[in-house]
Protein backbone atom coordinates (compact mmCIF):
# COMPACT_ATOMS: atom_id res chain seq x y z
CA UNK A 1 0.00 0.00 0.00
CA UNK A 2 3.20 2.48 0.63
CA UNK A 3 4.08 2.11 -3.04
CA UNK A 4 0.90 3.43 -4.38
CA UNK A 5 -0.06 7.51 -4.97
CA UNK A 6 -2.05 8.08 -2.42
CA UNK A 7 -2.04 11.07 0.14
CA UNK A 8 -0.24 9.86 3.64
CA UNK A 9 -3.59 10.79 5.77
CA UNK A 10 -5.03 7.71 3.19
CA UNK A 11 -2.41 5.52 3.43
CA UNK A 12 -2.15 6.27 7.51
CA UNK A 13 -5.81 5.23 7.71
CA UNK A 14 -5.53 2.33 5.83
CA UNK A 15 -2.49 1.09 8.09
CA UNK A 16 -4.32 1.85 11.41
CA UNK A 17 -7.43 -0.13 9.72
CA UNK A 18 -5.16 -3.25 9.23
CA UNK A 19 -6.00 -3.46 5.59
CA UNK A 20 -2.29 -4.03 4.05
CA UNK A 21 -3.67 -5.71 1.07
CA UNK A 22 -4.29 -4.05 -1.96
CA UNK A 23 -6.35 -7.06 -2.87
CA UNK A 24 -8.09 -6.95 0.03
CA UNK A 25 -9.48 -3.21 -0.30
CA UNK A 26 -10.36 -3.48 -3.84
CA UNK A 27 -12.88 -6.57 -2.85
CA UNK A 28 -14.35 -4.56 0.13
CA UNK A 29 -17.29 -2.29 -0.12
CA UNK A 30 -17.32 1.43 0.52
CA UNK A 31 -19.03 0.92 3.95
CA UNK A 32 -17.16 -1.35 5.00
CA UNK A 33 -13.64 0.42 4.21
CA UNK A 34 -15.25 2.99 5.85
CA UNK A 35 -16.05 1.23 8.86
CA UNK A 36 -12.60 0.01 9.27
CA UNK A 37 -10.70 2.91 8.41
CA UNK A 38 -13.34 6.15 9.35
CA UNK A 39 -12.24 7.97 5.81
CA UNK A 40 -14.71 9.72 4.12
CA UNK A 41 -16.71 8.47 0.97
CA UNK A 42 -14.42 10.15 -1.36
CA UNK A 43 -11.34 9.32 0.18
CA UNK A 44 -12.59 5.68 -0.29
CA UNK A 45 -13.41 6.45 -3.95
CA UNK A 46 -9.38 7.70 -4.65
CA UNK A 47 -8.26 4.35 -2.39
CA UNK A 48 -10.42 2.36 -4.71
CA UNK A 49 -9.33 3.58 -8.29
CA UNK A 50 -5.58 3.61 -7.43
CA UNK A 51 -5.61 0.34 -5.94
CA UNK A 52 -7.42 -0.97 -8.55
CA UNK A 53 -4.93 0.28 -11.18
CA UNK A 54 -2.24 -0.95 -9.64
CA UNK A 55 -3.08 -4.70 -9.61
CA UNK A 56 -1.63 -6.56 -12.56
CA UNK A 57 -4.15 -7.54 -15.48
CA UNK A 58 -3.74 -9.44 -18.49
CA UNK A 59 -3.74 -7.59 -22.09
CA UNK A 60 -6.82 -7.16 -23.49
CA UNK A 61 -7.65 -9.57 -26.36
CA UNK A 62 -10.17 -9.46 -29.55
CA UNK A 63 -12.67 -12.16 -30.32
CA UNK A 64 -10.19 -12.22 -33.77
CA UNK A 65 -6.98 -12.41 -31.30
CA UNK A 66 -8.00 -15.06 -29.55
CA UNK A 67 -9.33 -17.33 -32.55
CA UNK A 68 -6.04 -17.12 -33.85
CA UNK A 69 -4.20 -17.67 -30.83
CA UNK A 70 -6.36 -20.94 -30.10
CA UNK A 71 -5.47 -22.27 -33.66
CA UNK A 72 -2.24 -24.17 -32.54
CA UNK A 73 -3.68 -25.53 -29.54
CA UNK A 74 -4.55 -28.43 -30.75
CA UNK A 75 -2.52 -32.02 -30.25
CA UNK A 76 -2.60 -34.73 -33.10
CA UNK A 77 -3.60 -37.77 -32.55
CA UNK A 78 -1.36 -39.69 -34.47
CA UNK A 79 -3.37 -40.21 -37.48
CA UNK A 80 -4.27 -37.55 -40.33
CA UNK A 81 -7.80 -38.81 -40.63
CA UNK A 82 -8.64 -38.59 -37.03
CA UNK A 83 -7.06 -35.15 -36.69
CA UNK A 84 -9.51 -33.88 -39.57
CA UNK A 85 -12.75 -35.12 -38.47
CA UNK A 86 -11.31 -33.64 -34.75
CA UNK A 87 -10.68 -30.23 -36.71
CA UNK A 88 -7.15 -30.67 -35.43
CA UNK A 89 -7.03 -33.06 -32.70
CA UNK A 90 -7.10 -32.94 -29.20
CA UNK A 91 -7.39 -29.13 -27.35
CA UNK A 92 -5.06 -28.12 -25.25
CA UNK A 93 -8.08 -26.34 -22.71
CA UNK A 94 -10.00 -27.97 -20.98
CA UNK A 95 -10.33 -31.42 -20.13
CA UNK A 96 -10.65 -34.14 -22.74
CA UNK A 97 -12.54 -37.26 -21.82
CA UNK A 98 -12.28 -40.23 -23.40
CA UNK A 99 -14.48 -43.35 -22.26
CA UNK A 100 -15.75 -46.25 -23.46
CA UNK A 101 -16.66 -50.05 -22.64
CA UNK A 102 -13.77 -52.28 -22.37
CA UNK A 103 -11.48 -53.08 -25.41
CA UNK A 104 -12.58 -49.94 -27.39
CA UNK A 105 -9.99 -48.24 -28.10
CA UNK A 106 -8.77 -46.62 -24.95
CA UNK A 107 -5.61 -46.97 -23.50
CA UNK A 108 -4.07 -47.47 -27.60
CA UNK A 109 -5.54 -43.87 -28.30
CA UNK A 110 -3.50 -42.50 -25.31
CA UNK A 111 -0.46 -43.79 -25.92
CA UNK A 112 0.02 -42.55 -29.23
CA UNK A 113 -1.03 -39.33 -27.62
CA UNK A 114 1.80 -39.52 -25.34
CA UNK A 115 4.11 -40.13 -28.69
CA UNK A 116 2.64 -37.27 -31.22
CA UNK A 117 3.12 -34.77 -28.12
CA UNK A 118 6.98 -35.68 -28.54
CA UNK A 119 6.76 -33.76 -31.99
CA UNK A 120 7.57 -30.57 -33.24
CA UNK A 121 4.43 -27.90 -33.37
CA UNK A 122 4.94 -27.97 -37.13
CA UNK A 123 4.21 -31.75 -37.04
CA UNK A 124 1.19 -31.48 -34.84
CA UNK A 125 2.88 -32.03 -31.51
CA UNK A 126 3.72 -29.84 -28.72
CA UNK A 127 8.00 -30.99 -28.58
CA UNK A 128 7.27 -31.85 -24.88
CA UNK A 129 6.93 -35.35 -22.71
CA UNK A 130 3.75 -36.97 -21.19
CA UNK A 131 2.64 -37.58 -17.34
CA UNK A 132 0.92 -41.17 -17.76
CA UNK A 133 -0.85 -41.64 -13.93
CA UNK A 134 -2.27 -45.40 -13.89
CA UNK A 135 -5.05 -46.11 -11.65
CA UNK A 136 -6.27 -49.25 -12.71
CA UNK A 137 -3.36 -51.60 -14.17
CA UNK A 138 0.07 -50.98 -14.54
CA UNK A 139 1.58 -48.95 -16.99
CA UNK A 140 1.28 -50.66 -21.06
CA UNK A 141 5.12 -50.65 -21.35
CA UNK A 142 5.31 -53.57 -24.30
CA UNK A 143 2.39 -51.81 -25.82
CA UNK A 144 4.24 -48.86 -25.96
CA UNK A 145 7.32 -50.19 -26.90
CA UNK A 146 5.73 -51.95 -29.88
CA UNK A 147 4.19 -48.54 -30.83
CA UNK A 148 7.41 -47.14 -30.91
CA UNK A 149 9.24 -48.18 -34.31
CA UNK A 150 6.42 -47.59 -36.27
CA UNK A 151 5.68 -44.06 -35.26
CA UNK A 152 9.09 -43.36 -35.86
CA UNK A 153 9.24 -45.03 -39.34
CA UNK A 154 5.84 -42.84 -40.32
CA UNK A 155 7.59 -39.30 -38.98
CA UNK A 156 9.63 -37.25 -40.94
CA UNK A 157 13.49 -38.17 -40.22
CA UNK A 158 14.61 -34.59 -39.39
CA UNK A 159 11.79 -34.26 -36.92
CA UNK A 160 12.77 -37.50 -35.01
CA UNK A 161 16.22 -37.55 -35.90
CA UNK A 162 17.60 -37.25 -31.88
CA UNK A 163 14.23 -38.42 -30.54
CA UNK A 164 13.73 -41.01 -27.90
CA UNK A 165 10.23 -41.43 -27.45
CA UNK A 166 10.66 -43.71 -24.55
CA UNK A 167 12.40 -41.49 -22.11
CA UNK A 168 9.86 -38.72 -22.53
CA UNK A 169 6.82 -40.66 -20.50
CA UNK A 170 6.73 -39.91 -17.13
CA UNK A 171 4.52 -42.94 -15.36
CA UNK A 172 2.85 -42.41 -11.99
CA UNK A 173 0.54 -45.12 -10.24
CA UNK A 174 -2.28 -43.79 -7.41
CA UNK A 175 -3.30 -46.28 -5.49
CA UNK A 176 -6.02 -44.27 -4.13
CA UNK A 177 -7.72 -41.10 -4.19
CA UNK A 178 -5.40 -39.35 -1.80
CA UNK A 179 -2.33 -40.75 -4.17
CA UNK A 180 -3.85 -38.96 -7.09
CA UNK A 181 -4.73 -35.57 -5.32
CA UNK A 182 -1.12 -35.43 -3.90
CA UNK A 183 0.14 -36.03 -7.60
CA UNK A 184 -2.13 -33.52 -9.43
CA UNK A 185 -1.94 -30.91 -7.02
CA UNK A 186 1.75 -31.21 -6.00
CA UNK A 187 4.45 -33.33 -8.20
CA UNK A 188 2.38 -32.69 -11.46
CA UNK A 189 3.07 -28.81 -10.87
CA UNK A 190 7.11 -29.25 -10.40
CA UNK A 191 7.17 -30.89 -14.00
CA UNK A 192 5.15 -28.37 -15.81
CA UNK A 193 7.12 -25.32 -14.22
CA UNK A 194 10.44 -27.49 -15.50
CA UNK A 195 8.58 -27.37 -19.01
CA UNK A 196 8.81 -30.83 -19.49
CA UNK A 197 5.34 -32.01 -20.05
CA UNK A 198 2.82 -30.98 -22.46
CA UNK A 199 0.25 -33.61 -21.82
CA UNK A 200 -1.26 -35.29 -18.81
CA UNK A 201 -3.25 -38.28 -19.09
CA UNK A 202 -5.07 -40.12 -15.85
CA UNK A 203 -5.96 -43.74 -16.87
CA UNK A 204 -8.85 -43.98 -15.57
CA UNK A 205 -10.50 -41.71 -13.38
CA UNK A 206 -13.40 -43.77 -12.51
CA UNK A 207 -11.25 -46.85 -11.19
CA UNK A 208 -10.18 -44.85 -7.94
CA UNK A 209 -13.83 -42.91 -7.25
CA UNK A 210 -15.75 -45.29 -8.11
CA UNK A 211 -14.30 -47.73 -5.25
CA UNK A 212 -13.61 -45.68 -2.61
CA UNK A 213 -17.68 -43.62 -2.04
CA UNK A 214 -20.16 -45.67 -1.27
CA UNK A 215 -23.57 -44.79 -2.31
CA UNK A 216 -24.56 -42.77 1.03
CA UNK A 217 -21.51 -40.68 0.09
CA UNK A 218 -22.54 -38.77 -3.13
CA UNK A 219 -22.28 -35.51 -2.08
CA UNK A 220 -18.70 -36.48 -0.38
CA UNK A 221 -17.97 -37.77 -4.01
CA UNK A 222 -19.07 -34.72 -5.86
CA UNK A 223 -17.06 -32.52 -4.11
CA UNK A 224 -14.02 -34.24 -4.55
CA UNK A 225 -14.52 -34.79 -8.30
CA UNK A 226 -14.57 -31.15 -8.35
CA UNK A 227 -11.80 -30.28 -6.40
CA UNK A 228 -9.99 -32.43 -9.02
CA UNK A 229 -11.22 -31.46 -12.03
CA UNK A 230 -10.97 -27.75 -11.11
CA UNK A 231 -6.82 -28.42 -10.78
CA UNK A 232 -6.84 -30.10 -13.68
CA UNK A 233 -8.61 -26.99 -15.80
CA UNK A 234 -6.45 -24.62 -13.77
CA UNK A 235 -3.42 -26.83 -15.74
CA UNK A 236 -4.37 -26.50 -18.76
CA UNK A 237 -5.31 -23.04 -19.07
CA UNK A 238 -2.11 -21.93 -16.89
CA UNK A 239 0.25 -24.27 -19.00
CA UNK A 240 -1.45 -24.41 -22.06
CA UNK A 241 -1.30 -28.72 -21.27
CA UNK A 242 -3.39 -31.60 -22.94
CA UNK A 243 -5.32 -33.04 -20.28
CA UNK A 244 -6.85 -36.31 -21.22
CA UNK A 245 -9.00 -38.09 -18.05
CA UNK A 246 -9.75 -41.84 -19.23
CA UNK A 247 -13.57 -42.99 -17.84
CA UNK A 248 -15.50 -45.93 -17.90
CA UNK A 249 -19.46 -46.54 -18.63
CA UNK A 250 -21.98 -47.54 -16.85
CA UNK A 251 -25.10 -49.29 -18.45
CA UNK A 252 -28.26 -47.66 -19.05
CA UNK A 253 -31.25 -48.95 -16.42
CA UNK A 254 -34.87 -48.27 -18.16
CA UNK A 255 -36.27 -45.72 -20.71
CA UNK A 256 -33.60 -43.43 -19.70
CA UNK A 257 -32.86 -40.78 -22.28
CA UNK A 258 -29.14 -40.49 -22.23
CA UNK A 259 -28.59 -39.03 -26.01
CA UNK A 260 -26.49 -36.42 -23.81
CA UNK A 261 -24.42 -38.48 -22.41
CA UNK A 262 -23.29 -41.27 -23.64
CA UNK A 263 -24.61 -44.08 -26.53
CA UNK A 264 -25.68 -47.44 -27.23
CA UNK A 265 -27.29 -47.97 -23.87
CA UNK A 266 -24.03 -47.01 -21.75
CA UNK A 267 -23.48 -43.96 -20.02
CA UNK A 268 -20.15 -42.46 -18.89
CA UNK A 269 -19.49 -43.59 -15.32
CA UNK A 270 -19.42 -40.51 -12.38
CA UNK A 271 -22.83 -39.15 -12.98
CA UNK A 272 -23.47 -35.09 -13.76
CA UNK A 273 -21.04 -33.85 -11.00
CA UNK A 274 -18.20 -35.60 -13.19
CA UNK A 275 -19.60 -34.94 -16.81
CA UNK A 276 -19.97 -30.55 -16.13
CA UNK A 277 -16.30 -30.75 -15.83
CA UNK A 278 -15.93 -32.26 -19.09
CA UNK A 279 -15.04 -29.76 -21.99
CA UNK A 280 -14.69 -32.79 -24.95
CA UNK A 281 -16.49 -36.06 -24.27
CA UNK A 282 -15.63 -38.54 -27.12
CA UNK A 283 -16.91 -42.69 -26.96
CA UNK A 284 -14.80 -45.34 -28.36
CA UNK A 285 -17.14 -48.07 -29.11
CA UNK A 286 -16.49 -51.64 -30.72
CA UNK A 287 -18.48 -53.13 -33.47
CA UNK A 288 -18.91 -56.74 -34.63
CA UNK A 289 -18.19 -55.72 -38.00
CA UNK A 290 -14.59 -56.29 -39.69
CA UNK A 291 -12.60 -54.64 -42.01
CA UNK A 292 -10.39 -55.61 -44.57
CA UNK A 293 -7.73 -53.38 -44.18
CA UNK A 294 -5.34 -54.71 -46.90
CA UNK A 295 -6.83 -52.09 -49.26
CA UNK A 296 -6.42 -49.38 -46.90
CA UNK A 297 -2.69 -49.78 -45.26
CA UNK A 298 -0.08 -52.32 -45.44
CA UNK A 299 -0.51 -54.75 -42.41
CA UNK A 300 0.09 -57.86 -41.22
CA UNK A 301 -3.62 -58.49 -40.58
CA UNK A 302 -6.18 -59.39 -43.00
CA UNK A 303 -9.19 -58.06 -41.16
CA UNK A 304 -9.77 -56.29 -38.18
CA UNK A 305 -12.82 -54.97 -36.06
CA UNK A 306 -14.53 -51.63 -36.88
CA UNK A 307 -14.57 -49.40 -34.17
CA UNK A 308 -15.89 -46.24 -33.71
CA UNK A 309 -15.20 -42.57 -32.47
CA UNK A 310 -18.30 -40.75 -31.09
CA UNK A 311 -18.19 -37.10 -30.18
CA UNK A 312 -20.77 -36.97 -27.34
CA UNK A 313 -20.23 -32.85 -26.73
CA UNK A 314 -17.73 -30.57 -27.59
CA UNK A 315 -17.26 -27.02 -28.00
CA UNK A 316 -15.87 -26.55 -31.56
CA UNK A 317 -16.97 -29.74 -32.93
CA UNK A 318 -21.03 -31.64 -34.00
CA UNK A 319 -21.80 -35.01 -32.81
CA UNK A 320 -19.93 -37.44 -35.37
CA UNK A 321 -19.24 -40.75 -35.56
CA UNK A 322 -15.73 -41.59 -37.23
CA UNK A 323 -14.64 -45.56 -37.79
CA UNK A 324 -10.94 -46.54 -36.93
CA UNK A 325 -9.16 -49.26 -36.27
CA UNK A 326 -6.15 -50.73 -34.07
CA UNK A 327 -3.63 -53.08 -35.43
CA UNK A 328 -0.11 -53.29 -34.20
CA UNK A 329 1.07 -49.99 -35.45
CA UNK A 330 -1.85 -48.02 -33.29
CA UNK A 331 -4.74 -46.27 -34.13
CA UNK A 332 -6.02 -45.27 -37.50
CA UNK A 333 -9.37 -43.65 -38.58
CA UNK A 334 -10.73 -44.99 -41.91
CA UNK A 335 -11.27 -43.10 -45.41
CA UNK A 336 -14.34 -41.17 -45.82
CA UNK A 337 -16.27 -43.87 -47.91
CA UNK A 338 -16.60 -45.97 -44.38
CA UNK A 339 -18.66 -43.87 -42.57
CA UNK A 340 -21.64 -43.54 -44.66
CA UNK A 341 -24.69 -44.22 -41.95
CA UNK A 342 -22.13 -43.67 -38.67
CA UNK A 343 -23.54 -40.72 -38.39
CA UNK A 344 -26.62 -41.77 -36.88
CA UNK A 345 -25.71 -44.60 -35.16
CA UNK A 346 -25.00 -43.13 -31.36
Amino acid sequence: MERLDLPQRIINAVKKGKLDNIHTVVCMSATDIQRATRLSLKDIAILHQVAGAAIPRPPVQTALELYHSSNGSYLSTGCPILDKALRGGITCQGITEITGESASGKTQLCLQLCLSVQLPRDCGGLGKGALYICTEDVFPSRRLQQLIPAFLKKQNKKATEHLKPGDNIYIEHAADVEDLRSIIFHRLPLLLNNGKVKLVVVDSVAALFRVEYSQNETFKRAKALMSFGAQLHKISHQYNVAVICVNQVSDVVGNNNASSLGCKGVIPALGLAWSSMVTVRLMLSRTEQFIDVRSIKESSHNNLVKRNLNVIFAPHLSNITWPFIVDTDGVHGLPEEYTTGNNREC
